[in-house]
This record gives C-alpha cells, sequence and structure tokens, in this order.
C-alpha cells in the first residue's frame, strides 16, 4: 500500500465475520451494515450503486446522512437525489457531480447542490495572487473548505449544501479573502493587506469588452 493508504486498511481479522460475495469480495451493503458510515462518496461510474438497501441501512444509523453520488454524467451517478430524499425521508444531505433539477419531497423544495471544484479553485488562486502567498499550505486549504461551508445554511429545509455554481464570483471572492487571511497568519504573505476586500475585487478579472467602431 502506499503511505496514504495505511491509516485506512484494517487488520484481516476484523472482517472476519463479514459476509462475503461470489467473489470473495465484501460489497458495500455488508460494509454499510458493519461500520455504519455517516457519508457515501460516489466516484464509481456505476449507476445505481447507492442501492435503496444500502441508503436505508445508512440512514438508520445517521441522523443526517452525507451521500454525494459525483460520477458524471447523470447517466453514471451512484443514485438520483430524487430517490435518496425519499430513501432517508428528507434527511439526506447531498451534493452530485452534475447539475440536477429541484426535488419536491413531502411539501418541501429540495435544492440539490453540486460538487463542483470551481467553487474553491478560482479562489485559492485568486487568494494567493491577492497576497502573494509563498506557498500553499493545509491551514490555507482548510480556511477555503470554512468558508465554503459557511456560505449556505443546510438548517432551512430544502436548502442546499453548497452554494450555487451561479454564484461563482461571490463564492470566489470569499474564498480568496479567506485563503489570502490564512497566509497572513502563517507569515507566508509577502505583500500587506490593508485593504483585503478591495484588493481581492480588483484582482478579479472583469468581462468586459471596450466599443470598437471603425472610423
Amino acid at each position: 500500500m502506499r503511505d496514504f493508504q495505511v491509516r485506512y486498511a484494517r487488520r484481516a481479522a476484523e472482517v472476519a465475520d463479514w459476509r462475503r460475495e461470489a467473489g470473495g469480495g465484501i460489497g458495500l451493503a455488508e460494509v454499510v451494515a458493519r461500520a455504519r458510515p455517516t457519508m457515501l462518496i460516489g466516484t464509481s461510474a456505476q449507476p445505481g450503486a447507492f442501492t435503496e438497501q444500502i441508503v436505508t441501512e445508512m440512514a438508520a444509523h445517521a441522523a443526517r446522512p452525507i451521500i454525494m453520488p459525483l460520477s458524471n454524467p447523470t447517466s453514471h451517478a451512484e443514485a438520483r437525489p430524487a430517490d435518496l430524499i425519499a430513501w432517508t425521508a428528507g434527511r439526506a444531505l447531498i451534493a452530485t457531480g452534475s447539475p440536477f433539477e429541484p426535488v419536491a419531497y413531502d411539501g418541501i423544495r429540495y435544492q440539490i447542490a453540486q460538487a463542483n471544484n470551481a467553487l474553491i479553485f478560482p479562489g485559492l488562486g485568486l487568494g494567493v495572487t491577492v497576497c502573494r502567498a509563498r506557498r500553499v499550505t493545509d491551514q490555507m486549504l482548510a480556511a477555503a473548505a470554512r468558508v465554503l461551508a459557511g456560505l449556505s445554511d443546510v438548517t432551512t429545509p430544502g436548502a442546499a449544501v453548497l452554494p450555487p455554481v451561479t454564484s461563482l464570483r461571490e463564492v470566489s471572492a470569499a474564498v480568496a479573502a479567506a485563503v489570502a487571511r490564512a497566509a497572513q497568519a502563517e507569515g507566508l504573505a509577502d505583500s500587506p493587506l490593508d485593504d483585503l476586500a478591495g484588493q481581492v475585487r480588483r484582482a478579479m478579472w472583469v468581462p468586459a469588452y471596450p466599443k470598437v467602431e471603425s472610423v
């Protein structure tokens, strides 16, 4: 195994009595039933991999199960948001890899978040540029993730767990400011941040073009 895999490994004795499938492997349903995870991330490109059995088992042990069928395109998603909401009685926190329409369930309209890396990386690069950070650290990445998480209100019924991609400019500005502040706190910022909000806005590209007329 590679070094980053080692901490997730378990001794064979821990799963000796787990049910095995025909080929000898342990299926996802058995893992969910035994390990009782609170989050599922789908990157398998196997449509329907998150079955009703798996999801209901998970929801029996997690008050707000986090389920992310991220495979693209939508035909390869591990589950459909409408099914996930129905199987968990509206308790699932969902983010998908492709855009999905809102889902109506039990009188509530559920907005489906799209887990798109564009919500972080433009702001990350912008923040590094504004403060002239000498390197990108774990603390800067964590600051970006925290500010992004704070831009959604998951306590409101039906609210998306992430802001929409359509608000990318506002999201990027918030992420950039958080990244620059984190770099400054670590002593990695080579530019002073005396007007951070203004510095971020001035560094953002605006798609405005002058009108050109022939003379």
